[in-house]
């Protein structure tokens, strides 16, 4: 069963989610959007990531097409968000036409790779001698957690092993290369640690989990420059604020949870919750938007939130919902799903149009009118900038589950699964917000 973060083993977790599909939506908020998502969202991206040339390279990489590399280096982590988001939505609702779309992608992108586990189209031909050379500002190992998470997911929701078989060579490439006795080094732009442990809890291969921390205790070392902007100035053990590109540094976060989850280590909790504390009490907007700045998409000075050009960046608002899941997930503490929603309604929802094919990249605070939606953004795709956000159901139950929420009215309809039994449909009240108590139909 496909669950967003599995953490059904994992040691030190205090809850375990039910799955994506164990869960249906039956309010008028929410199981319309999810409905959006899969009919009109993700079809729209589909054609965007063809348009834009993001197929192109992957079918250049394999000797099926000719001409230059297009557009960013992190372009391939956009084909692989949006195979995530896929993932998560088949396994909500399964669908033929999505999941014919979804392994046409996955043929194409799977014959992309190196014999050897390889797998980047920017560095596929013309510059394979620089592999590995700039972890800083290149994004390798941020494409490779992408494609990693993506994989999972899509396996996790179909049972097809042909991306997450292709996931697991380059993870083994990548442990290959790095840890300690080999090459030092850790990515400019965190996502490589939770996709790492994500794998290791589909697979229980210890080896995912070892690397992982590798590259979590390799930050504040100077590796990569030792800028706050990458997470690198302090060790993470011993950072006591939120710095630096906000993306990056809740993405980190999120690593960092999911590893305690897995070892019990009282350090990295002491840090997530200095961590928690300094965002949500100094550097976090009233709507649950985080990253005050422009200049670097950064975290500003305690108290610095202004409004009108306030930066907000979706992505921060979704990587806030990220770690907050998993500050839950760990703690079992409601303040975690009140931040939770909190951004999830207010700083993330706000990034997509009604229609589902247009976006907010920043969410200014205040605006006279010039503020507006678009269809597409030069830098990457913002409905799968997190494929997390197709799981969503399980998240809604779990936080109506745990306390009284002041959300829109929600009926969701969940299964119960018991080992060695058959589940048992229920709903969890008269579509009016919980307060606390779940009862099964006869």
């Amino acid at each position: 069963m496909a669950r967003v973060v599995d953490t059904s083993r994992s040691p030190y977790a205090k809850l375990r989610p039910v799955p994506v599909g164990a869960t249906r939506l039956e309010d008028g908020f929410w199981a319309p959007r999810l409905e959006l998502l899969r009919k009109a969202t993700l079809p729209s991206q589909h054609s965007l990531l063809e348009e834009t040339q993001r197929m192109f390279n992957f079918l250049r990489a394999s000797g099926k097409a000719e001409g230059e590399f297009s557009g960013f280096y992190f372009n391939d982590s956009d084909v692989y968000k949006w195979l995530e988001a896929a993932g998560f939505a088949l396994a909500y609702s399964p669908n033929e036409g999505l999941r014919g779309m979804a392994q046409n992608v996955i043929s194409e992108v799977s014959t992309a790779q190196d014999a050897d586990g390889y797998f980047d189209t920017y560095f596929a031909l013309e510059r394979r001698a620089e592999r590995w050379r700039n972890l800083r500002d290149l994004h390798e190992l941020y494409c490779a957690g992408h494609l990693i998470q993506a994989a999972v997911a899509y396996h996790r929701a179909t049972g097809d092993r042909e991306l997450l078989d292709a996931a697991t060579s380059f993870a083994d490439n990548i442990a290959s290369v790095f840890g300690p006795g080999k090459q030092p080094g850790t990515s400019g732009h965190p996502e490589i640690e939770m996709a790492l442990v994500e794998l290791y809890r589909l697979t229980e291969d210890g080896v995912y989990l070892d690397i992982a921390r590798f590259f979590l205790d390799q930050r504040g070392r100077g590796v990569i420059g030792g800028r706050a902007y990458h997470v690198d100035h302090e060790t993470f053990r011993e950072l006591d604020e939120v710095a630096g590109h906000a993306v990056r540094s809740l993405y980190l976060n999120c690593g960092a949870a999911d590893i305690f989850m897995e070892t019990g280590e009282r350090a990295l909790w002491e840090a997530l919750e200095r961590l928690w504390l300094n965002l949500t009490e100094r550097r976090m907007y009233v709507t649950g938007g985080v990253g005050a700045r422009h200049d670097g998409e950064a975290f500003g000075e305690d108290y610095e939130l202004p409004s009108r050009h306030a930066y907000a960046e979706t992505c921060a608002a979704i990587a806030s919902v990220m770690w907050n899941w998993r500050m839950l997930l760990a703690s079992g503490e409601a303040k975690y799903a009140d931040v939770m929603e909190l951004a999830l309604y207010n700083g993330a929802l706000s990034g997509i149009s009604l229609d589902g094919e247009r976006y907010f990249y920043v969410n200014p605070l205040a605006d006279r009118g010039g503020h507006r939606r678009q269809a597409w953004f030069l830098l990457r795709m913002l409905p799968a900038e997190r494929g997390e956000d197709a799981g969503l159901p399980p998240w809604l139950l779990l936080r109506r589950l745990q306390r009284r929420s002041v959300g829109p009215p929600l009926r969701p309809k969940h299964v119960l699964h018991r080992a060695g039994k058959h589940g048992r449909e229920g709903h969890t009240g008269d579509g009016l917000p919980l307060g606390g108590r779940c009862r099964s139909d006869p």
